[in-house]
């Protein structure tokens, strides 16, 4: 089959490798659609990140939705030809919070397309525990929109742990990061009842695309987050942040424009050590939550549950390639410009 993978050098290489077996326990799955993200350009530039945390020869990608085409000895849950999208995050089942329930703070987790060999290729096997069924629609019958949302389930189950880590009912919310994760964390803010929700970003195209989905947008270098509180009749700060950059700056820009007792869910990862005015976050007793990945499986659960009620978050996908074109994707999800790029497993490669 053909398969994405690092040598351990810039550049991913697409390549001829066997077709996986599947143990006891798993599944096999043709991938049909896939999302690039941030860790996949992170594994492209091989930094030094990747040099730390991923094997040369992996295949890489986490993002993807896929037919069912084998089951392993075991498992009884799931059928040959069922519709899936893939939790990434592969975990012990043994440690005190695996066994207390609370997998997504597992402390042996294995990641799909970085420890493990990830979904940029034709097939590709997981645990079935880390299967995630769409009930009543298949390969054959889900429209190609169908597809490339299901496609995104990963990161769009980043967006709603995010989004929901604190009760926005009503609350005024600040979103910094105009990336397809923060879009859709704002999209979630709105269909969870947020009032007022205010998107930051330094990207003019990512802006514009915010304002396209009807959300109040600016650069914060071009214009102060304190005004545009105050066109919106704000006479306190915000109650809830999410930060979805990474930049030191969106969070000190947060912490100055939180109210006394304010929330922060904080997804974005920085790159450097950040300096921050940890005077100000005990004398307004500010709260700051890391967020990593999924709740397994209650995230998926909102997930389903939101999009059943209305919430779409496919206008966040600007763009979709061919596998065969994995090249000018990558390039253009490096751009910066783009929202979510999707590549399309069913015109090959």
């Amino acid at each position: 089959m053909h398969a994405l993978v690092t040598r351990g050098a810039p550049g991913l290489e697409l390549v001829e490798i066997p077709e996986p077996e599947t143990p006891p326990g798993h599944v096999k799955v043709r991938v049909l659609r896939a999302g690039i993200c941030g860790t996949d350009l992170h594994i492209d530039g091989w930094d030094a990140w990747a040099q730390s945390a991923v094997t040369p020869g992996l295949t890489v990608g986490h993002e993807f939705c896929g037919e069912i085409v084998e089951v392993g000895d075991g498992v009884t849950d799931y059928a040959v030809g069922q519709l899936m999208s893939g939790e990434g995050h592969v975990v012990c089942g043994h440690c005190r919070n695996c066994r207390a329930g609370r997998r997504h703070l597992c402390i042996r987790t294995s990641n799909l397309g970085v420890q493990r060999d990830g979904c940029f290729a034709e097939y590709v096997v997981l645990p079935a525990t880390n299967v995630w069924v769409h009930p009543g629609v298949t390969a054959a019958s889900a429209t190609a929109q169908q597809l490339d949302v299901f496609g995104i389930y990963d990161p769009f189950g980043n967006a709603v742990h995010t989004a929901l880590k604190f009760p926005v009912v009503g609350e005024d919310v600040l979103v910094t990061g105009a990336g397809p994760i923060g879009l859709m964390a704002a999209m979630v803010a709105r269909h969870a009842g947020a009032r007022h929700i205010v998107v930051t970003d330094i990207s003019e195209p990512r802006l514009e695309l915010a304002r396209s989905l009807g959300f109040r947008a600016l650069d914060p270098r071009e214009q102060e987050i304190r005004e545009v509180q105050r066109e919106l009749g704000m006479t306190e700060g915000f109650d809830v942040a999410l930060e979805m950059s990474g930049s030191p700056a969106a969070l000190v820009g947060i912490i100055e424009n939180l109210n006394f007792g304010g929330r922060m869910a904080m997804l974005g990862l920085p790159s450097t050590p950040i300096e921050l005015d940890f005077a100000k976050v005990v004398s307004h007793m500010l709260t700051i939550q890391g967020i990593y990945g999924r709740e397994m499986y209650e995230t998926w659960y909102a997930m389903a549950a939101m999009a059943q009620t209305g919430l779409d978050v496919s206008p966040v996908i600007t763009d979709r390639f061919a596998f065969a074109d994995w090249q000018a994707a990558f390039e253009r999800a490096r751009s910066g410009a783009a929202g979510k790029v999707i590549l399309d497993f069913t015109e090959g490669a």
